[in-house]
Order: C-alpha cells, then structure tokens, then sequence
C-alpha cells in the first residue's frame, strides 16, 4: 500500500544527494505555464467575457455576472448549519488571537548624533484571495487567507473560488458563508488561472474587479502557474503545490495516531503526499498494517487515498536514529511536520526546515488545519527550506525613511564619496558635494 525506503547503515549523503532519495510528487508548473498564458491573455483583453466563457468550459455553468450579489452572501450565511457557523467563528477567534500577535510596530534606530533609520511597515492596498472549490471546499482556507490580511491592515480585499454548477453557478455556499463571517462582500465566483488573471489586470464594467497588488491562497497547477506568470507584476505567497505530511516517529508513537494522519493528508488529493519517517521497524510495520482497517472506514479512498498514499510521493523512510531523522526531515522540508517521539518539544526545537511542526501526539496537522489558531497556508514542495507560510508579514512592507541633520550628513561624506568613486559613480558622491559647497567636510 506505500512503499519503503531503507536508509540505514550508510552514511547518509549531504544536500541535493540526500533530498534525491526522498518522495516527492511531480508538480510541473513550468509545463502548465504555457497552458494558462493565452487564458490569462484573454482575460486582460476581453476581461469579464472571458470569465464567463471559461466558467462555461471549466466549471459546466452559465453566468450573467461574475460578482457574487451580496444577497447570495447574506443567504449562504442564514442557511448555514449552526454548528458549522460555531466552528467557523471559534477558528476565526483563535487565528485571530494569532495573527493579531504577529503586527509589526514601527522602530527608529540613531545611527549617529542627528541621523536616524525608521523602518515603518505599510499593508499592501489590495489582495485577492483564493478559495479553492475541486474536489472538495475550504471554508477553512477563507479563513486563514482573509484574517492575516485584515490584521494587517489591508484596505481592499476580494476573494474569488470557483462557480458551483450544483449550487446555481455561485461559489460554495459554505465558502459564501465564511466571507460573510468575516464581513468579506467583495467575491466572484471565478477559478483557475483566469482568476488569478483577473485579479492581476482587473476587469472592467459595473461588476468589475479592480487590479490587485497581490494574490494570495491555495490552489491547482493552473493557479500555481498563474501566479509563476504574474510573479512580478503582483505579490503572491507561493506556488502551492500537492500537500504533504511528514511524520517523524520513534517507537513510542501510537500507529493508530500516526496512521490517522497520513490518512488525513491523503484524503485531500491523489498527488498529495504521506511520509513517515522512523528508526523502529516494528512502528513501520503496525503502521503499514493499521492503514487498511483506517483506510475501510472512511470515504475518498479509490480516488484519492489510495493513489496517493501508493503514489511515487508517499513513502516510510527508515533510519538508524532520531538525528538521521532529522537529517532526513530538514532535507525534506515538509509543509506538515509532525513530531511524535520521545522528547517531542527538544526534538521539533532542532528542525530546521518545515512549514509549520505539530509537537506531540496531540497536536496533529488537522488541528492546524481548522483551530489551532495557526496559518495553513504553508509552502510545499521543499520550499519550507527558503520561504514561510501566510502571515500578517505577508501582507505589509517595510519602508525605510531615512533622515539626517547637515552635521551627521557632513561627519559621512567622505566615506560617501570614496565609495562612490571606488564604485566609479562620481555622480553619487558629487550629489553630497553640491550640498557644501563642493567641498568635502572634513579633508
């Protein structure tokens, strides 16, 4: 049912020759890049037509208009299910409590008598945000793309997530819903690239969409690509490939536990990938057993938890201790890391690559998922070595304002101009002549 790979004895290699032997999905953004260049094109020259033709091809609906009417937000909210409401709120709650923490205060730093740095942190004006609506919906993701951008200040924000031909060519209602929640009422009921594109050129019209200065939120290849496209032209948070999870066990780790998860990351995509990585043979084996009566139990299994977890992706790494573990790990890079070993804290303290790590057997990546009050917007595909997951930082800039007197200028020139020269830039050092008289203070 998933395959293993035996990584004891031998010393295990360093970089790029340790990360070759690990389980990895082909994601091939590239390629996809080519397909959704001339849907983004069409998008920037025929703007909200566009977007109705291709909700026709892609989605099997018919739409008048693209914007969500906010009758169709206020209704989505008044059907929904009360217990989802309060599961929806107390995950807003918690992000909330979060996300608040991370804002940055202004800081002013004197360098020297009279010349101060002051690096104040500006919200970007406007993101749209992405809901994803394939195989399944994620309220979720609503969540917690909208809140790090409203604790951050973000004036204008837009969401967009597929047309639903089973709910009237709306988006989800329960996607619907968490907009509501959130007092999101901006929403089109658009997918894919072309969505991405209509955030990136804006549409005209009544119920046009204005351009965005970022996107932010998971999605398919088509989406990935299309941010790789207007990487440039607007921010983005990542290329969100398939998801992962990685377990790093000892023999003290329940397989019930950790079976249960590399279940619950399967269940989201065939691609999606399901990795364990032990130094007991013995937790391998009650693990690999224990997934069949799991697997019996639940619903997605043929086409996604089985392809998935059988897939080139999905795999228990075998090593001779918890440092090789880690080594293996941090090679890895997962989106989701859990840790259920002895010592878990001391243990997730030393990694150093992961989206975002799950200490213990009570902290699992569903929690993250929903209420831990954590993003889980995270990079995947071995990204976590060099990028974070969503935060209020993502949504503000750090500009310097930078402000010195004539004598704390004055007391500097000379360095100025003698980099200025070295660098062969005359200009620049003659800029700070002009102010004295073309003569340097000081020599």
């Amino acid at each position: 049912m998933i395959s293993r790979i035996d990584l004891r004895g031998d010393a295990l290699p360093e970089g790029a020759a340790l990360r070759a032997l690990l389980p990895r999905a082909e994601f091939d953004v590239e390629a996809a890049l080519e397909k959704v260049r001339p849907i983004c094109e069409d998008v920037h020259h025929r703007g909200t037509a566009a977007l109705i033709e291709y909700a026709e091809k892609f989605d099997g609906v018919t739409l008048e208009r693209v914007r969500v009417p906010a009758a169709a937000i206020e209704e989505a909210l008044a059907g929904l299910d009360p217990e989802v409401r309060a599961a929806l709120e107390e995950s807003i709650r918690r992000a909330r409590i979060v996300h608040r923490a991370q804002r940055r205060e202004e800081h002013t730093t004197q360098v020297v008598p009279g010349g101060t740095v002051t690096e104040k942190w500006v919200p970007v004006e406007r993101v749209g945000l992405y809901a994803p609506g394939g195989r399944s919906v994620y309220p979720s993701s609503v969540i917690m793309n909208a809140v790090p951008a409203q604790e951050a200040g973000v004036e204008s924000i837009a969401l967009a997530s597929p047309p639903q031909r089973e709910h009237g060519g709306l988006p989800h209602p329960t996607i619907l819903a968490a907009c509501a929640l959130l007092g999101v009422d901006e929403v089109y009921a658009a997918g894919g690239a072309q969505a991405v594109a209509m955030f990136a050129y804006g549409t005209a019209g009544p119920d046009g969409c204005p351009p965005a200065n970022m996107v932010t939120g998971p999605g398919n290849i088509w989406v990935a690509a299309a941010k790789r496209y207007f990487t440039g032209r607007i921010g983005i948070d990542t290329e969100a490939g398939p998801t992962e999870i990685a377990v790093l066990a000892d023999a003290g780790a329940d397989p019930v536990h950790v079976a249960a998860d590399l279940i619950s990351q399967a269940e989201h995509d065939p691609l999606a990938a399901a990795v364990l990585v032990t130094d007991s043979p013995e937790l391998a084996d009650a693990v690999e057993k224990e997934l069949a009566p799991q697997i019996a139990a639940t619903r997605h299994v043929e086409d996604r938890i089985l392809p998935a977890l059988r897939g080139r992706q999905s795999a228990i790494v075998l090593v001779d201790g918890i440092d090789e573990g880690l080594r293996v790990v941090d090679a890895y890079g997962a989106e989701h890391l859990e840790i259920q070993t002895a010592d878990a804290a001391a243990v997730a303290a030393r990694v150093r690559n992961a989206g975002a790590i799950f200490v213990g057997p009570w902290s699992p990546v569903s929690l993250g998922d929903y209420c831990a009050g954590s993003n889980h917007v995270l990079p995947t595909g071995g990204c976590a070595c060099h990028s974070s997951g969503l935060s209020v930082q993502s949504f503000l800039r750090g500009i310097h304002i930078v402000d010195y007197t004539r004598e704390a200028l004055a007391e500097v020139t000379h360095h100025v101009v003698t980099l200025a020269e070295a660098e062969d830039l005359p200009a620049h050092g003659a800029a700070l002549k002009a102010r004295f008289g073309w003569k340097v203070p000081g020599q």
